[in-house]
């Protein structure tokens, strides 16, 4: 299976806090790291290649042992708008006086509803 991840600029880089390798989110979801890589490639989840090695994952996009509720979906939305990898993280990550914070801090507080809605919005 070949998995393609961009490479993040350094400014996106900075918006996240934790970043986790592909390993440590199969640890953490119970997964094999062949289903890991394979939420990345279902676009279920978002990697992106920061230096050298393989792809990593913002630890916030993972609750407990699930991928955060909201995130799927809202992932397929910005992938429906036109956005890559890159540019959906860095949308997620950027802060917006309207939600108060940063779509995936709303998100992570139940506002699906509201962060797809606004992510809708950016493909018209």
């Amino acid at each position: 299976m070949t998995l393609s991840v961009a490479q993040i600029d350094r400014e996106t880089d900075q918006l996240v806090d934790e970043w986790l390798t592909l390993p440590q989110v199969a640890e953490r979801l119970d997964l094999s790291i062949g289903r890991a890589k394979q939420l990345l490639k279902d676009h279920k989840l978002l990697g992106v290649r920061r230096g050298g090695g393989g792809p990593q994952v913002p630890a916030v996009f993972l609750d407990g042992k699930d991928v955060m509720k909201g995130l799927p979906g809202t992932l397929t939305v910005l992938r429906d708008a036109g956005y890559d990898d890159v540019e959906a993280l860095r949308w997620l990550f950027t802060p917006d006086d309207s939600l108060p914070g940063s779509p995936v801090q709303a998100l992570r507080a139940g506002r699906h509803t509201e962060v797809k809605r606004r992510a809708q919005a950016l493909g018209f």
